[in-house]
């Protein structure tokens, strides 16, 4: 009998993503999802710095950044609808106070440029090819803020400039740490208001790019998030009512094939232990104070121990201090 449906079956990668590698996460929604996935069980990632990034340019100008730790100053904020904002930045970072935004900012960029001297893994999730350049200043901004129209053009990257703006970063991020693997991916996310048809051509544009990309770079990979979604899964039950979004069980089902392709067999086995302790610190307790509670929170504890003795480089600090406030003396 048929399945009725195109099943993307997974392929294990010849790279590997472990509990010991630094992953830096950068891009659109489902850089997100994925980059919270990782950090929720216990994998040592840093997501987003720059808030959402969703256009090659504006991510490529993030990693320069961080490459260069090269700090914000107040004359990179504007002032709009009572709030401070950055060209560079998601929303994320607005603020009513301008030192308090740029403070934010640069909290995050010194965050991040420390971590990326020690980055191994790097994910880049590219949302859209379209791009917004600042007529005053012929700068391509990662978000507009809501400002008026009139004050940007709007054009389509090509592939050749996608290229062009991400092969020598990456060649340089490469060149500073040799253990460096990218994992390329297009977001399966519909960017509706640009239209269906300009959102397949500026989808179709990314993912030529990153075909180029792999083909030149042997560190770099692809991940099919974006035919996970639209052409295995292919159906608006697996999307939020924006019909935009990808849902909750598209969002676990690209995980867990993302789990497959990377996880070596000691890597899913200390994610599945980590995920029960995480799971049961959720528990929130009726009574307590019952021996049966105390019995399960004194258990969870010495798994952690365990765990945390076993593999030195997990942190489990949260859910101890969950457990422990949890007992009763």
């Amino acid at each position: 009998m048929s399945d009725f449906r195109t099943i993307l079956s997974p392929q294990k990668a010849n790279i590997s993503i472990d509990y010991e590698n630094a992953i830096l996460c950068i891009g659109s929604c489902f850089t997100e999802n994925i980059g919270q996935l990782l950090i929720d069980s216990k994998f040592p990632a840093l997501l987003n710095p720059f808030g959402i990034l969703y256009n090659p340019a504006s991510i490529n100008n993030g990693i320069d950044r961080m490459l260069f730790g090269k700090q914000y100053t107040e004359e990179d904020l504007f002032f709009h609808k009572d709030l401070w904002h950055s060209f560079d930045h998601h929303g994320v970072f607005s603020h009513p106070n301008k030192q308090a935004s740029l403070n934010s900012i640069n909290s995050e960029l010194e965050t991040a440029t420390k971590f990326l001297e020690k980055t191994n893994r790097l994910i880049l999730t590219l949302g859209t090819a379209n791009v917004f350049v600042k007529k005053a200043t012929g700068k391509i901004v990662a978000n507009c803020h809501k400002l008026p129209n009139n004050e940007f053009v709007k054009k389509r990257l090509s592939v050749a400039e996608i290229v062009l703006l991400l092969q020598p970063t990456l060649e340089k991020l490469k060149s500073r740490n040799p253990d460096l693997e990218v994992i390329l991916t297009v977001s399966p996310v519909r960017h509706l208001k640009d239209g269906i048809i300009e959102n397949q051509r500026s989808k179709a544009t990314l993912l030529l790019a990153i075909e180029e990309l792999v083909d030149q770079l042997a560190f770099v990979h692809y991940f099919p998030a974006y035919e996970l979604v639209i052409d295995d899964l292919r159906d608006y039950r697996f999307f939020e009512k924006d019909m935009a979004h990808p849902n909750e069980l598209a969002i676990h089902y690209i995980w867990e094939y993302f789990q497959q392709t990377y996880f070596a067999e000691e890597t899913f086995t200390i994610f599945k232990k980590i995920n029960k302790i995480v799971q049961a610190s959720k528990h929130r307790p009726f009574h307590r104070e019952t021996s049966a509670h105390q019995q399960f929170v004194n258990k969870q504890l010495k798994n952690i121990t365990a765990l945390e003795k076993q593999y030195p480089f997990l942190s489990l600090k949260k859910e101890q201090e969950i457990f422990q406030a949890q007992l009763v003396v």
